[in-house]
């Protein structure tokens, strides 16, 4: 198989970034929940609610200054450049596609700390008084998809190797 433009990883990219920027969009717009406090109950188990998320998963690297503000853009910037590189050498169309949903993902939350120095969550999904996840939005959401195939991928699918052309009966005798 050869390498081909990543077709397929950048559509997912874009599929992710345009969605998540329109659901941000939405939840602080038309929807009105755009200050800390401001939710509205969904279905009884997923609510949607303002955060401004000032760091990365868990709520680690906050950045509460300009300095670590754009350290955390520069940081999120070049692990999208490194998962860029690596799609473009990626021959797999499910890793491509994993891939993709980093990189849709990363864009989003970089483009929301460029914009307003925080990136905006809204999903809080909870069962009761029980929340398994933290707030979290599109962008996280594929971020956490892609990694999650591509280490099922890695860990627990071998893929078959590749077949050598049977030999003929000329190159037999001459060996």
């Amino acid at each position: 198989m050869t390498r081909g433009a990543p077709v397929t990883g950048l559509a997912a990219a874009a599929a992710v970034f345009v969605l998540d920027q329109l659901s941000k969009w939405l939840v602080t717009g038309p929807l009105g929940i755009d200050f800390l406090g401001a939710s509205r109950e969904i279905v009884s188990f997923f609510d949607l609610r303002f955060v401004q998320n000032m760091g990365v998963s868990l709520g680690l690297l906050r950045a509460e200054s300009d300095i670590a503000r754009w350290a955390l853009v520069a940081m999120t910037a070049a692990i999208a450049v490194a998962v860029t590189w690596w799609m473009w050498r990626e021959e797999k169309a499910a890793d491509k596609l994993a891939l993709g949903l980093v990189l849709g993902g990363a864009l989003g939350n970089i483009l929301d700390r460029v914009r307003l120095g925080y990136v905006v969550d809204f999903a809080d999904l909870h069962f009761g008084e029980w929340r398994p996840f933290l707030v979290f939005n599109v962008a996280d959401a594929a971020i956490t998809i892609g990694v999650l195939i591509l280490l099922v991928r890695a860990l627990l699918i071998r893929d078959k190797p590749a077949q050598q052309p049977a030999q003929t009966v000329s190159e037999n005798v001459n060996a």
